[in-house]
């Protein structure tokens, strides 16, 4: 018999999924109130390429933007895909966001143009949308799959669009790092899920 504590209901999970989006969400909107009102001393978070000084800035530009209209563009695709990505657990959310977060961010201070200034929430969201579009097909879930067509037939043609090089004003570098450690990060945890050892009760 294991003596892990029994999981949460399924009703548990969306409650709680619900409550970390809406209040991550929230404090992206708060952040640009904050930043607004101190005549932008936020916009300093973002990252400025190949300074040393700028790594710091790597976790804190993925919750600073450049205005409301930036703020409200992402906030409905982070909050609907965080929702259904943290309906697989808040540990492993957690670890998804954290390291889609850091690989971005790193991968902007390396190859984003010069005299560049990078943030916003954008990067992690082409990262969760990588994620579910191909979680469910790698771990071999039927509603994986599922919620992976319908965030590719929602959010598919905008992904696309944010991943040209002539957007002006749009790091499509972030969107492409973003992107692709959303789905390696899949193929990992998938892999991660195979090899868990089975307890009997």
């Amino acid at each position: 018999m294991s003596g892990s504590q029994p999981e949460w209901s399924r009703r548990d999970r969306m409650k709680a999924a619900a409550k970390l989006m809406v209040g991550w969400v929230a404090l992206l909107w708060l952040l640009e109130v904050v930043d607004v009102v101190s005549g932008h001393a936020l916009d300093g978070l973002g990252i400025m390429p190949r300074r040393a000084s700028e790594l710091v800035d790597v976790v804190p530009a993925a919750f600073i933007h450049f205005g409301f209209a930036h703020v409200a563009a992402n906030s409905v695709p982070l909050l609907v895909m965080g929702f259904l990505a943290a309906l697989g657990g808040l540990r492993r959310f957690a670890a998804l966001c954290l390291v889609i977060i850091v690989a971005d961010g790193l991968g902007v201070w390396l190859v984003a143009p010069a005299h560049t200034n990078t943030a916003g929430a954008s990067g992690l969201i082409f990262g969760l949308f990588g994620f579910l579009l191909v979680s469910g097909f790698v771990e071999r879930r039927p509603l994986g799959v599922v919620v992976g067509l319908l965030v590719g037939a929602v959010w598919g043609t905008s992904i696309l669009l944010g991943l040209s090089p002539l957007q002006t004003g749009v790091s499509w570098q972030a969107h492409l790092i973003g992107l692709a450690t959303g789905v390696a990060t899949a193929f990992w945890f998938g892999r991660r899920s195979s090899r868990a050892p089975a307890i009997q009760a």
